[in-house]
């Protein structure tokens, strides 16, 4: 197989139009979010404008450097690639520099570079190299491990180095190992886990065991032909409940803890309810008793999650996002201004260099996290719904450029590169307008910042590299 002569003839151009659109849309916001009269030229680099030009032209340098090599680099070199990542990640909680709570940069003068920006490059072509081998089948529980270890090694890293957000970007890859065949229960699960552990934050815990214990019962209904004893059953089982904590117990002057109560009683009627589905031969009772077991699970370690392994700013934006707190003037600042500057400006915008929640710093990380308020205000609905649409059709050709590549490795590493990038830009869109808490991820091409525009290149440029392989 040999690639043809001119690489440059078979690019996606239109991707790449995109690409220069989104990153002078960012250069122009980034302007506009830290305008200083005092330093008005745009190629002032002791500006943050100015270095983000500097960091547009080396980006587009390394993709001219990544089209120029071999596509066989990335996949020869790819585990060698991600261990030197792993290295980085490692020395960086060692030799590192902290920076809003999070030690995960090294600096370098005036340069700041982020290795777990580049840790979700590596990993992508780690698992498109693991994954693309002729014996490689998802059901296979050790190669499921395999893919778990590539995938929380980096995770584990970065949340040692506090930074969450970039932690839970790698969670996206379910996407690409579900359209590799990976099993919708699994997926499902996770999002079902997902959800409870929200409604676990805002219910007591015995509310959500008997949400998902009628969710079980109307599905066993479903597989079972006799539904009046069915429904028989789930009334004796909350019926006794009811009758035990509120009259027997106190009667008999015993203390029982009432979540442990009623998930004895759930647990006692799951074993009857199995033992009819064995002798009935009803199908899918696996189903519910995973349903069940999920929730007990996750009901029962959510305090624990919460109060140990999240830290209190992740707790505070939580509650803050949920309702649970109404803080304006603290936790909630960063949202609550971003919502005005975005609402502030109407149909079209105030016009460039116009915004007054920009121009006098109402919102925190307005260059980086919080990139999109600026684009909401100075640009009004019709520029959000520009952006929008820009990045919906950049993850549309980006999932197009897979499909049609023939190539596993290619195909599994444009999966990987669509999850990530639209991890990204759902989540740091929604945060800014606090449908989702705050968790520090950039906006791809848009924020300020060398190294996310370094990864997101590459991970874009590298997709680009194959695609434009000719194969004989």
């Amino acid at each position: 197989m040999k690639r043809q002569y001119n690489i440059f003839s078979q690019l996606d151009y239109t991707t790449i139009g995109i690409f220069f659109l989104l990153i002078l849309i960012g250069w122009l916001s980034v302007y506009a979010s830290v305008y200083n009269e005092e330093h008005s030229s745009a190629f002032d680099i002791s500006q943050r404008y100015g270095m983000q030009l500097i960091w547009i032209i080396s980006s587009i340098v390394l993709a001219i450097i990544v089209l120029l090599v071999s596509h066989k680099f990335f996949s020869v070199l790819a585990y060698i690639i991600y261990g030197a990542i792993i290295l980085l990640l490692i020395l960086v909680l060692v030799a590192g520099v902290e920076v809003n709570g999070s030690r995960s940069w090294f600096v370098i003068g005036s340069v700041r570079l982020q290795p777990a920006e580049l840790a979700k490059v590596a990993t992508s072509l780690a698992l498109a190299k693991l994954m693309c081998q002729h014996n490689f089948n998802l059901k296979k529980p050790q190669n499921v491990l395999s893919v778990g270890i590539i995938i929380a090694l980096p995770m584990a890293l970065i949340l040692l180095q506090s930074d969450t957000g970039s932690a839970l970007v790698f969670v996206s890859l379910l996407l690409m190992l579900y359209r590799e065949g990976f099993s919708g229960w699994v997926v499902s699960i996770v999002a079902f886990c997902a959800i409870l552990f929200i409604l676990s934050i805002i219910w007591e815990p015995v509310s959500v065991l008997l949400f998902i214990w009628i969710i079980c019962l109307a599905l066993y209904a479903l597989f079972h032909k006799n539904k009046y004893k069915v429904l028989l059953m789930a009334s004796l089982s909350i019926g006794s409940y009811f009758l035990l904590a509120n009259y027997l117990l106190p009667l008999l002057k015993l203390s029982i803890d009432s979540d442990h109560l009623f998930l004895g009683i759930c647990i006692l009627t799951l074993i009857v309810e199995g033992i009819i589905a064995v002798r009935k031969k009803i199908r899918h009772f696996w189903l519910i008793l995973l349903i069940f077991g999920s929730a007990v699970t996750v009901t029962s370690s959510v305090d624990y999650v919460y109060d140990h392994l999240l830290q209190q700013h992740h707790r505070d934006r939580i509650e803050d996002m949920l309702g649970l707190i109404d803080d304006p003037q603290g936790v909630g600042y960063s949202v609550y201004q971003s919502k005005i500057a975005i609402g502030s400006g109407g149909m079209t915008g105030k016009g460039f260099l116009n915004g007054t929640q920009t121009k006098y710093n109402f919102v925190p990380e307005q260059s980086t996290d919080f990139i999109f308020c600026t684009v909401g205000e100075e640009w009004g609905f019709a520029g959000v719904l520009i952006v929008i649409a820009l990045f919906v059709w950049l993850l549309i050709r980006i999932l197009e450029i897979s499909e049609r590549q023939r190539d596993s490795f290619a195909r599994i590493y444009g999966y990987c590169v669509t999850s990530i990038i639209g991890f990204h830009v759902l989540f740091n869109i929604a945060m800014t307008i606090g449908l989702a808490p705050v968790i520090g991820i950039p906006l791809p091409f848009i924020s300020y910042g060398g190294s996310s525009l370094w990864a997101f290149t590459l991970l874009l440029f590298i997709l680009l590299k194959f695609d434009a392989v000719k194969w004989e």
